[in-house]
């Protein structure tokens, strides 16, 4: 099973950048489009899951995408058997909109949980769960969009982007925080799966505003994006569509980091891994 007590047996400790590959499920498998459209079957989520694993991913997110437009719960099967099969840290969201989801998904092995419509909808949702389960436990999801009218120039969107919520990126994740979120999935719905790049400029105005860390996503095309995130002080990188495809490697991207110079976490007991 994943957590945090495994994980620190195979990686080296110390701050470094996190490279994070993120599994996009709909109806028991992993997809991927662009800004959630068009989407494409990339493979069973428990096998893609062991080869990131295998490949030297520090951490794999799980996102059901579907579950909260389609008002319905996160898969716990899925997440059980995905969860059962690595040994690096997991965070799930999609359709979590109790403090009793959160407990869910714990139990079922997830080591955080992701939330984002039932946040926006009732932030105290963010208080309750970092109160009973500690505020590393709490990913805030964050899709924002680019838009005029809000002070930052991004708005933030529920539901998967399908919905204009009229919140300021930078105010809510600020509010977010101070309720308790502890880590920013930061996705940038303009750039999500265009592999043109990360959206530097939504990047550091969040930095800005937050002191948590901070998961870069939506875009990455390149091993040159993944350092580029990194110059904007990303505490993490993630991406789908590029591993999944085998456009890039975990490798790769690491190897990058490591040459433009920052520190990375390197796979150490590869022998013991299946």
């Amino acid at each position: 099973m994943s957590g945090p007590g495994n994980s620190s047996d195979i990686f080296d400790t110390g701050v470094s950048i996190r490279v994070i590959a993120c599994l996009d499920v709909d109806a028991g498998r992993v997809v991927k489009g662009v800004q959630f459209t068009g989407l494409r079957d990339a493979g069973d989520p428990v096998e893609l899951a062991q080869r990131y694993d295998r490949e030297g991913a520090d951490e794999l997110v799980f996102l059901d995408i579907t579950a909260s437009s389609d008002d319905r719960q996160t898969m716990l099967q899925v997440v059980n058997r995905t969860a059962e099969q690595v040994f690096i840290p997991l965070t799930v969201g999609g359709g979590v909109r109790t403090v009793q989801d959160f407990d869910r998904l714990l139990r079922a092995g997830a080591d955080k949980v992701s939330v984002s419509t039932a946040a926006v909808e009732r932030p105290a949702l963010l208080h309750e769960a970092a109160d009973q389960f500690g505020s590393q436990c709490v990913v805030l999801s964050v899709d924002a969009r680019r838009c005029q009218d809000m002070p930052s120039g991004y708005e933030i969107t529920t539901h998967g982007g399908r919905r204009s919520t009229g919140l300021d990126a930078t105010i809510w994740v600020e509010q977010a925080c101070s309720l308790g979120a502890g880590e920013i999935l930061l996705n940038a719905m303009d750039a999500d799966g265009t592999t043109s790049g990360y959206d530097l400029t939504l990047l550091a105005r969040i930095r800005r505003h937050v002191q948590v860390p901070i998961i870069a996503s939506g875009g990455a095309g390149s091993t040159a994006d993944f350092v580029a995130a990194a110059q904007q002080q990303a505490d993490a990188v993630l991406a789908a569509s590029v591993f999944h495809f085998g456009v890039l490697t975990i490798t790769q991207v690491k190897d990058e980091l490591a040459a433009a110079g920052f520190a990375i976490r390197r796979p150490r007991l590869q022998e013991s891994r299946s």
